[in-house]
Formats: structure tokens, sequence, C-alpha cells
């Protein structure tokens, strides 16, 4: 999976490329679709949500930047995948899930693997985790209509926002928001995407 589509799609960096190697995707999938697992495609979980194809969930990881010992915050837990992709990289990771079942079901999944650095919360995920804040990377696994202006607060400076920016189910950018010292936030269109709607005070 690895070898054929991420670095066969330009994917090059060695600190996600491990990560990646290191978590069991197998494990995060729904029962009986584990034989799926390492396609290139994103699979359905509980709840109606999914759990992303690798491919966007490593090119997600990279567009943050990460040279590890980050704190980093995910918006939309689902299975706990990407977060514990994370995890093998950031210091800590705070990843908030809206159903409590996927929450529940994903706080079990990582602590049964070993995974301390990671803290599941079920909340509104569009108003982030402030207690832990600021955070130097965020990423979104969900469609905003916006960039949501609460998560922004809630990053460092020199943070990197990462999210679906676009329609509920069509026209899905992927857009890397920088928080400049200065109080500029450049953007960075990194491509389309088809992403779930992100349900919330500052989403759908």
């Amino acid at each position: 999976m690895v070898h054929r589509q991420l670095e066969g799609r330009g994917l090059e960096d060695p600190l996600i490329l491990a990560a990646v190697r290191a978590v069991p995707r197998h494990l995060f999938v729904a029962r009986g679709q584990e034989r799926f697992a390492y396609d290139d495609r994103p699979l359905r979980i509980s709840c109606g949500q999914t759990i992303s194809q690798p491919y966007i969930v490593a090119k997600m990881t990279e567009a943050l930047q990460l040279k590890g010992g980050e704190r980093v915050m995910e918006v939309g837990t689902g299975s706990g995948y990407a977060a514990a992709i994370l995890a093998q990289i950031a210091d800590r990771v705070v990843t908030i899930e809206r159903h409590p079942a996927l929450a529940d079901e994903a706080r079990k999944r990582l602590a049964d693997l070993g995974y301390q650095n990671v803290k599941v919360v079920c909340a509104d995920g569009t108003i982030g985790h402030s207690v832990e804040a600021p955070y130097d990377a965020i990423v979104v696994a969900a469609a905003s209509p916006k960039i949501p202006e609460t998560l922004i607060r809630q990053l460092a400076d020199g943070g990197r926002l990462v999210l679906p920016v676009g329609g509920r189910s069509f026209s899905q950018s992927l857009v890397r928001v920088t928080k400049m010292p200065d109080g500029t936030l450049p953007q960075d269109d990194l491509g389309g995407v088809i992403f779930v709607p992100l349900i919330g005070q500052e989403g759908w």
C-alpha cells in the first residue's frame, strides 16, 4: 500500500511513510471489511461516516508539515485511524468526534493499541478544544462551508489548519491555512476532494 498508493503518487516524507507503515489499518475498518482495508478507497464505518482512503489521510498529514514533537488537533475521529498516524509523529493528539458511539469505539481501540498520547473528546469539533490550545497543527476530516474562525484562534503562530472547504457533497477543495505571526492567513489550495459534511456550530 505504501509503495503503490503513497510513494507511487509522490508522497515522500519519511515520517509519514513510517507512520503509515506502523499503523495496522485493518484494525480500524468495520467488521467484514478487513479484506478491503489496504485498498485505495474510503470505506463505510458506523454512524454514516467513512474512513478516508489511505492516500488522502497521508496527503492531509503531509500538508500539516509536521517535524515531530507537535501538539495536533484532529476534527472527525471516525474509527481513529488518522489519529493513530498523527500519534506516531506528534507529541500530543487531541481528536474530536461528535458521535458518542464512534468516540467510545475509537478511544478503546487506540488504548488497546497502546496509544498513550491521544485524547479522544466527544464534542462539536467545529469549535475545537480550547483547553489544550494553542495547537501547532489542526486537521479537519469533513467538509466545511467556510474556514471556522474558532479553529483559527486555537492555532499557534505559524500553525497550519488543513481542511476541505466547499459544498456538502461536491466542489470541495483541500485547503491549508497558515497563521502568520502578523495575523495574516495565507492559503494554499491542495486540490479537489470529497468528504462528508462538517456538522456543528461553525459547520453545516
